[in-house]
């Protein structure tokens, strides 16, 4: 493993951030591995993803990370590849994308890996991806003029071009947090309507107010209406008795 290469990613000033198209990872990038050219910059490291869990390749998980990596054949007889690790294995999906060069001529293919917990064929899947781009063809202009006649060399350079790839792995971003952010302000929403539904009856039932004041001056005009009526009554029983003594005198 290179290290300085691990630790070329805190090389970049702050708020940089390495995000390369399809084409300059494969014509930057891997051409220039395979050809032992200079990279541009030297922030890819060397090293065999399937020796690792994603989630245990260096780098943050968050972060999406690349590496240059060989291919190990899996059985000594075949060309299948090894793509096991100690929790799972990488499983290919869809169909391999062709990455076009400016002469229009397919140069690399990129194919699309998902991570599956356990064994195959039985494997869980994961939201782990991985992009593994691989050069296909390499054209005489490729070549300086002491070695495009040697056989030799074009051999190796071939050997090269299938033993390496690079490998792009990330986190896919599942809608299943999305939905969930929904349901919650869904949710959230719903709890504060009910919560307000109280408060809207307590506003349209109007409250009943007495007036003490009110009642203390209707009190006041039951008692002197009473006390009057008791008066008038007493008035009028003593001019009765007052009329009937004088009655009963004028008779004697």
């Amino acid at each position: 493993m290179n290290n300085l290469s691990l630790n070329g990613l805190r090389k970049l000033p702050p708020g940089f951030r390495f995000q390369p198209t399809d084409e300059e990872l494969v014509f930057q990038y891997l051409k220039c591995k395979v050809f032992s050219y200079p990279l541009p910059a030297s922030i890819i490291p060397d090293l065999n993803v399937c020796n690792f869990d994603p989630w245990d390749l260096p780098g943050g998980m968050e972060d999406e990370r690349y590496f240059f990596s060989t291919k190990e054949a899996k059985y000594r007889t075949g060309n299948r590849i090894n793509r096991a690790t100690a929790s799972g294995y990488w499983k290919a999906t869809g169909s391999d994308k062709q990455i076009i060069s400016r002469r229009n001529q397919v140069a690399g293919m990129r194919k699309t890996l998902v991570f599956h917990m356990g064994k195959p064929p039985h494997g869980s899947r994961t939201d782990w991806i991985m992009h593994e781009y691989r050069l296909v063809t390499v054209s005489n202009k490729d070549f300086d003029s002491l070695h495009a006649n040697n056989p030799l060399i074009q051999n190796y350079l071939n050997h090269e071009m299938e033993k390496w790839v690079l490998c792009h792995v990330f986190l896919k971003k599942t809608s299943r947090n999305s939905s969930d952010e929904e349901e919650n302000m869904q949710s959230f929403c719903n709890n504060n309507e009910k919560v307000k539904k109280p408060k809207t009856l307590v506003h349209k039932i109007k409250p009943k107010l007495y007036d003490f004041m009110r009642e203390n001056d209707d009190m006041a005009a039951e008692s002197s209406s009473s006390s009057s009526s008791s008066s008038s009554s007493s008035w009028s029983s003593n001019i009765t008795e007052i009329s009937s003594s004088a009655c009963s005198s004028r008779q004697y």
